[in-house]
């Protein structure tokens, strides 16, 4: 069976062939590579298109894994491409696969793809978020100043808080029409499954749990050897994530607690790198930046930049709880993790949330309350070492073992190729 996948990033068995560098994003993706190339009674024949500015980038390595490049700018992922549609065209010619697995709906090669394949009952794409719902709630919880504000950086680059909304709505557009196009759609989420099947009635939906990064199916969170009264946030580099309602919410949680700590991951956009980043600041980064000053949390906040899946890991075990502030998602992969690592977490009840956990394994508040956030994160440091935090974690554990077992996922994910392909 040939299997085109059409990713947002390369993978690892390619990527060091390459010599190409690797994001700190889209971990399960690693996850399933590894999985389908380490099987010794494989049928697949993969090919994999990935966005690279090597544009012509080929490999075929020791897996047989057959590589091509496209070149598509992130900033500008809401522009539509002809010229990748005819791109797609030629990669799906020389391939000749019997399906092709599209990973995302968030750029606007996804939709490219869909228009240059001659069969969409053979196109299957994976839901991770979906752009047009995201774009509704782009403001959730922003000030209005806020939102009206537009900085030096914003100006330059015509990337304001309204202009990124906008920009949403338009990846939410392609989005739509691609998902129009394909035969068949991936999800793990009722919320996903439910805003597909109104954006295209007549795909057929095949439900299939995510496989994440090795390194957190072992390893045991420890509050012995945790930081106590510290959490940790996965990413904060955009509103949706929600950094602005944490800290918020953090100078009542600091009375409480004097010395809470929050590690933020990912892309620093408070520009404390250097001078130049500081002028160049945008509107949402300067609104965390009054958080902070006005909420007096400047050595209670630190922002680690973008960490390996070792270095995640690490940083997983050594806080006290981990929160997700999002307001809204489908199903963030680091809930999952954390529930692997069985560590105390706290997530807003969003999107598809609640087909990764209930109250028994851990923390769920309603997005944009404050005051349930700060309960939640309260609570959870009082119980540390207790019966009732072990059995939590335990049972996070024990459930997500069953969402993210591997073998599992590999099955399905077979059952559903053989399903398209046949």
């Amino acid at each position: 069976m040939r299997v085109l996948w059409v990713c947002n990033q390369c993978i690892p068995v390619i990527a060091k062939h390459l010599n190409i560098e690797m994001p700190n994003k889209e971990g399960w993706l690693t996850g399933l590579s590894e999985k389908i190339l380490s099987d010794p009674e494989r049928n697949i024949e993969l090919g994999v298109c990935f966005n690279t500015d090597r544009e012509h980038a080929s490999y075929v390595g020791e897996f047989e894994v057959k590589a091509y490049g496209y070149c598509e700018e992130a900033a500008n992922a809401w522009k539509y491409d002809e010229n990748l549609e005819k791109h797609f065209a030629g990669i799906i010619e020389d391939f000749k696969p019997d399906l092709i697995h599209i990973f995302g709906t968030e750029y606007s090669h996804t939709l490219a793809v869909c228009r240059a394949a001659k069969d969409p009952s053979k196109i299957l794409i994976g839901i991770q978020g979906l752009c047009d719902v995201y774009a509704k709630h782009y403001f959730d919880g922003l000030p209005e100043d806020v939102i009206e504000s537009v900085t030096l950086r914003d100006r330059l680059k015509k990337d304001g808080l309204k202009e990124q909304k906008r920009k949403f709505e338009l990846r939410g557009g392609n989005e739509k029409e691609a998902v129009k196009i394909a035969g068949n759609v991936t999800g793990r989420t009722d919320w996903d499954k439910e805003h597909t099947s109104k954006m295209n009635p007549d795909a057929e939906y095949f439900f299939m749990n995510e496989t994440l990064r090795s390194p957190f199916y072992e390893g045991k969170w420890d509050i012995e050897k945790c930081e106590k009264h510290s959490i940790f946030v996965s990413q904060g580099d955009y509103p949706i994530k929600g950094l602005h309602i944490l800290l918020r919410a953090l100078p009542e949680i600091k009375k409480a607690c004097p010395d809470v700590k929050v590690y933020v991951a990912g892309n620093k956009i408070t520009g404390e790198d250097s001078l130049k980043k500081r002028i160049l600041i945008g509107s949402y980064g300067k609104y965390i930046l009054k958080l902070i000053k006005d909420g007096d949390l400047k050595e209670n906040v630190v922002f680690t930049g973008p960490l390996n899946a070792e270095k995640m890991k690490e940083r997983y075990l050594k806080s006290n709880v981990f929160l997700s502030p999002s307001v809204m998602e489908n199903s963030p992969n680091s809930v999952g993790e954390a529930m692997l690592l069985q560590m105390p977490l706290i997530t807003s009840d969003v999107g598809g949330v609640r087909n990764l956990l209930n109250e028994e394994e851990g923390y769920l508040y309603p997005s944009l309350d404050e005051k349930a956030l700060i309960d939640a994160v309260i609570d959870c440091f009082s119980k540390n070492g207790s019966e009732e935090q072990k059995n939590m974690c335990a049972k996070a554990g024990k459930r997500s073992r069953i969402t993210h077992d591997a073998k599992t996922n590999y099955k399905r994910l077979l059952e559903i190729y053989e399903s398209i392909a046949n």
